[in-house]
């Protein structure tokens, strides 16, 4: 018999893969046309049905439940933290999901309580939070803090055995100045940098697994097959790793980063014809910890990265999820293509094979991807993060079907006067998180500001075409 962990770590992996050659050549023609949408459904303002709001809008029968608002207080008397990112489903047990949700959070200030645990840094306010889910009475359970005194946690991913890996998109640390805020100085206790491993049903003492590398993290992803995990770099000049562990299942007992080197390409940044396939080769980091190029007056975040490229690795353009599923591993360059709109990757570790699924023609049709996730249903979930500059779409969560159609699923629809506390409009903000149960029945995601989880279920078969 499996165990429950097994159980559900199968139930994210047996989805049926894309067709390269015919559904993405279909693919590539309706987004020539425009015909990017499956016709015949319209997104509607939809209530909340915890707060009575039309936060979002959802195709015609879907409904969902908000919870864990930013400041909202939690199980253990925490107010809930703020900036919602990344989030997996990582046990089941008689229909209650636990997930674990990332808070992207970059000051150096007081840590989060916590009641089962120690910081990694008294001096980092990021964490994650954990939360439970009734999938067959649609109610909200519990919420608790998971981990704290980590910084800017932004993705992370799933394990095959039930914890989640958190992965920090920051390498200041002690003694650091911040680029991005004119250099002000923090006053971390810690070096920040790194993927950190969380059981949400253990005692809760930070550790960070040094081997998988101190770069800007964003998400990883574990081939269940072999163990390897697959680590996304969010930088304008960013590496596609791999770490392969010392022991199965132990991550933190070391083991080897590597980095892709796609042959006989320096560069994928720009445009990518769809379909189009490239053998890829990995060569191993020397000094993983490495966190910037030694000898610069400002410290680069590339000391990883710049080790990679004197070995021939690959320059994607910020890569940001990723995500295991029917023995593949899919990525997106949120900033990739042409278009600097987004691209999405399939790489195949066993025919050592990358493959360009979709590259966005325009921001209209898919606005730079971020956080995505395997549709039970087949295909992707994606999450659109167009939330900086002059952005003049809302922000949305897309399918990528199997058979080459883009469907939208929800828009972000947040416009507030006060209700919680929150006062604007919060349209262009982020979506994140996207993580389906394993039944398939609902997809959880978060709107990054104000800071939201949200349960979504509807009839699936309607978009998919799935039986």
């Amino acid at each position: 018999m499996k165990s429950r962990r097994e159980f559900l770590s199968e139930s994210f992996s047996s989805v049926t893969g894309f067709g390269v050659a015919s559904a993405l050549a279909a693919l590539g023609g309706r987004i020539a046309l425009g015909d990017h949408a499956r016709s015949g459904h319209a997104l509607l303002p939809t209530k909340d049905e915890t707060t009575g709001l039309e936060l979002i809008r959802l195709p015609e029968g879907f409904r969902y439940v908000s919870h864990g608002w930013t400041n909202d207080p939690m199980s253990d008397g925490t107010p809930t933290p703020a900036a919602h990112d990344g989030m997996g489903v990582v046990a089941e047990h008689d229909g209650v999901v636990t997930l674990v949700r990332n808070h992207e959070i970059s000051d150096d200030s007081d840590a989060l309580p916590i009641t089962d645990g120690t910081p990694f840094d008294r001096r980092a306010g990021g964490g994650c939070t954990t939360l439970t889910f009734d999938t067959r009475h649609g109610r909200w359970l519990d919420s608790r803090v998971a981990i704290a005194g980590t910084s800017r946690n932004c993705a992370g991913g799933v394990t095959p055995w039930g914890t989640w890996l958190t992965a920090e998109e920051t390498v200041l640390g002690i003694d650091s100045v911040d680029p991005y805020q004119n250099n002000a100085a923090r006053s971390f206790k810690r070096d920040h940098g790194w993927v950190f491993e969380v059981d949400p049903t253990g005692v809760r003492h930070p550790v960070p697994i040094k081997a998988m590398g101190r770069f800007v993290h964003e998400a990883v992803a574990i081939d269940r097959e072999t163990g390897i995990v697959y680590e996304t770099e969010d930088r304008g000049t960013a590496g596609f790793y791999r770490f392969i562990p010392n022991q199965h299942r132990k991550l933190a007992a070391g083991g080897e980063l590597q980095i892709a080197q796609v042959v006989g390409h320096d560069d994928l940044r720009g445009h990518v014809e769809q379909g189009r396939q490239f053998d890829v080769r990995w060569h191993t980091i020397p000094e993983p910890t490495l966190a910037n190029t030694p000898g610069l007056d400002q410290p680069d975040e590339l000391g990883v990265f710049k080790q990679g490229k004197r070995l021939g690795c690959t320059t994607f353009a910020r890569l940001e999820g990723c995500w295991s599923g029917n023995g593949m591993i899919y990525f997106d360059a949120t900033s990739g293509g042409a278009a600097k709109a987004g691209q999405i990757w399939q790489y195949d570790p066993e025919a050592q094979k990358l493959t360009m699924l979709f590259e966005s023609p325009g921001k209209q049709t898919l606005n730079m991807p971020d956080n995505l996730c395997v549709n039970p249903h087949g295909g992707l979930a994606l999450c659109e993060d167009g939330d900086y500059g002059d952005d003049e779409y809302p922000q949305r969560i897309h399918l990528l079907s199997q058979d080459g159609h883009l469907i939208p699923l929800a828009v972000n629809d947040v416009q507030l006067n006060g209700q919680k506390g929150f006062q604007g409009d919060f349209r262009g903000r982020e979506w994140a998180g996207a993580t389906f149960s394993p039944d398939g029945q609902w997809l959880f995601a978060n709107i990054q500001t104000p800071g939201i989880t949200l349960a979504i279920t509807g009839p699936w078969q309607n978009l998919t075409g799935d039986a």
